[in-house]
């Protein structure tokens, strides 16, 4: 990822990604408040439809019948619309077995055609006596009009939009009563009503408007009142309750906001703000029907009708108003307004509290937090599986609202907002982790680009150290009278140890062992230094050791501002006369190893002090025999603890060579700690 990408990415994120989280909870908070401004109001009812196809309500005590105009009553008794006279056959068929309500899913608005009366203008050439005698007949519409009255018949009211063209019949006052303000300003208004013809119309005990009207296609809602032409009419489904409790008045209770219940009688309803009721739909049930063809044949048993409420309605394919509910595709208007009627009954209609819009905002921003505070902190499958947890819980707990309360609240939108906010924020932590792994392996290459090149550099340093080393081979070439071997091995690439020998003259060697207080680098190059000004002392002042020892000190004591120090042992050997003189400056003393069977002999020193000082160690002479001498001092073990005086004890019969071998698997082979060197 680029640089440009990475500003982006943390720009995006912010702390953690919570400022793009916080924002987009604020802007779905903002939409679930008024969901209809970009159609999500359309997700949230979906969401309410599922509940219905999920878990349908169960009808249990069915107080509604449909006496339906079927296929199979069309094909006895002729097409559609009948006579009104085989319709008043019906209904007093139906009143018979003495039904709490009858009504009758119809508007009949004209005259009917097929009235005695009017069969001359369809038979020409009728003779004038026929003319005269069929005019003398009652119309049909009063066989149908004296079929219902004194009976509990409710006619069906289509409201309608304006239509100067038309004239209007004033609208029937309904039997209603409003408490609180005017139901008028919340209820849908149409301009008129649409009724039955006069003669028919008013002996109805009750008029119920039949308008059903689909949401985006689906029809959820019902109206329990409705205004038209300024008159409150109520719905057909409360009307007909109304006529079968007998209760004179339907009573509207409104509120500010709105309407708040409507009343027939003992019982109340609670309603939406327009005065409308959300149906809790079941599943088509073929025994809320009967055949009108069975009623009127007569073969029904008159106890299917009694104290029910009855409604008679159309149902043949392509008469009847089918409409599209959230259990099914096609559900007749009748059987709409039967589930009304069952739900009212049985008290189990659907509701949506007032501050379910509030309650479902509390819901996201519980859940959405909790996204935003606990995403940035998991890894991806926890979060995922914390997501999943959330949204589980929001939709189990609208689920089982719905399902044992009949209270829809919505889980669809806060669920969206959910996914989106979790999807927004899971996508930039991974890219922002993608971005912070690129950035450690550039950082890790740029590392091992830097070690190797320190590496090199160190090699670089050790072999011109190591090179600056005197090899006994170069120093003394030829037959001498002296056996010379000198060992160092770093614990590092470069460090602080150094040895030291070359002649005076013809007959004395000079030699040096020391030890820096200090490895590495800085060791090293004062290791160098040392071992310089030492060679250019012992070169000036060749015949005495004490005065080499003061004028080094004095020369490495000089703007030596980091405090090092260096060990030495330094002596002058005259290879002529065996007599070696030596001195001490804080070094581990050698050993002497006399010929012969006499005991091992420690070549102590006075206490001479470390090399820094003005002031040197005391000289010491010492006669050697021709034979080995042999010294091991400065080695380390692996825990950092010094092998000269105890390990390093040099034996007879070993070797020099094999007694620095020793040396060298002590020191390194058991694994000596990093400042540990080996000489």
């Amino acid at each position: 990822m680029d640089r440009s990408e990475r500003l982006w990415v943390r720009v995006a994120r912010g702390r953690r990604g919570q400022p793009l989280g916080l924002l987009l909870l604020a802007i779905f908070l903002g939409l679930g408040l008024v969901p209809d401004v970009l159609g999500l109001g359309l997700v949230r009812e979906a969401g309410f439809d599922a509940y219905q196809r999920w878990a349908p309500r169960i009808r249990r005590s069915a107080p509604a019948v449909i006496v339906a105009i079927d296929e199979e009553s069309l094909r006895l008794h002729g097409q559609w619309p009948w006579p009104r006279t085989w319709l008043a056959r019906l209904v007093a068929r139906l009143a018979e077995a003495r039904p709490a309500a009858i009504g009758i899913d119809l508007v009949m608005p004209e005259a009917d055609r097929l009235s005695p009366d009017r069969l001359p203008e369809f038979v020409p050439g009728m003779s004038q006596d026929l003319v005269k005698r069929l005019s003398s007949l009652p119309s049909n519409d009063v066989v149908l009009a004296q079929a219902l009255s004194g009976r509990p018949v409710v006619l069906g009211v289509a409201g309608l939009g304006g239509d100067a063209g038309r004239r209007r019949r004033a609208v029937r006052q309904a039997p209603v009563r409003t408490i609180g303000g005017d139901p008028r300003l919340f209820v849908p208004r149409f301009e008129r009503a649409l009724r039955s013809v006069e003669e028919i119309d008013r002996v109805a005990r009750g008029h119920g408007l039949l308008n059903v009207e689909p949401e985006r296609g689906v029809v959820r809602r019902m109206p329990l009142v409705a205004a038209a032409a300024d008159v409150v009419l109520p719905g057909f489904g409360v009307e007909i309750l109304r006529v079968a409790t007998g209760a004179p008045v339907l009573t509207v209770r409104v509120g500010v906001s709105g309407l708040e219940a409507v009343g027939i009688g003992d019982l109340l309803i609670p309603a939406e703000s327009d005065g409308s009721v959300r149906v809790h739909f079941g599943r088509h049930d073929p025994s809320r029907f009967v055949s009108a063809a069975d009623v009127l044949a007569g073969t029904v048993e008159p106890h299917l009708f009694e104290r029910k409420l009855v409604l008679i309605g159309v149902t043949a394919l392509g008469l009847s108003d089918y409409q599209a509910t959230p259990v099914a595709e096609r559900m007749s208007g009748v059987e709409i307004h039967a589930q009304l009627l069952e739900g009212i009954f049985d008290g189990d209609l659907l509701s949506r509290p007032r501050g379910a819009a509030w309650a479902e905002a509390g819901v996201l921003i519980a859940a959405g937090l909790l996204l935003v505070l606990a995403v940035p902190r998991l890894a991806a499958r926890t979060s995922v599986a914390l997501f999943v947890l959330v949204i589980g819980a929001v939709g189990a707990g609208g689920f089982l609202l719905y399902l044992n309360r009949g209270i829809l609240l919505d889980a669809a939108l806060p669920s969206l907002a959910l996914g989106a906010i979790f999807t927004s924020m899971l996508v930039v932590t991974l890219a922002e982790a993608e971005s912070q792994r690129r950035a450690l392996r550039l950082s890790i290459e740029q590392q091992r680009e830097q070690a190797a090149r320190v590496a090199g550099e160190l090699e670089a340093a050790r072999r011109i150290q190591m090179s600056s080393l005197p090899q006994p081979a170069t120093v003394f070439p030829g037959d001498t009278p002296l056996d010379l071997y000198a060992f160092l091995e770093p614990a590092r690439e470069v460090g602080g140890d150094l040895y030291d020998f070359f002649a005076l003259d013809h007959d004395r060697v000079f030699f040096l062992i020391g030890d820096v207080a200090g490895k590495g680098l800085p060791g090293s190059l004062f290791m160098a230094v040392s071992k310089a000004l030492y060679k250019s002392a012992a070169l000036r002042q060749a015949r005495q050791v004490e005065t080499v020892m003061r004028e080094a000190n004095v020369e490495i004591s000089r703007e030596n501002t980091g405090g090092l120090f260096v060990t030495v042992l330094a002596g002058i050997l005259d290879t002529r006369t065996g007599l070696l003189e030596y001195c001490n400056a804080g070094h581990e003393p050698p050993y002497l190893l006399p010929s012969g069977e006499r005991p091992l002999l420690r070549l102590m020193d006075g206490g001479g002090r470390h090399r820094r000082r003005d002031r040197g160690g005391e000289p010491w002479r010492r006669a050697l025999r021709a034979g080995p001498s042999r010294s091991a001092a400065g080695a380390g073990g692996p825990r950092g603890e010094r092998l000269g005086r105890g390990r390093g004890h040099p034996s007879r019969g070993r070797s020099v060579y094999r007694g620095c071998g020793a040396l060298r698997r002590h020191g390194h082979s058991r694994g000596a700690l990093e400042g540990t060197d080996v000489g």
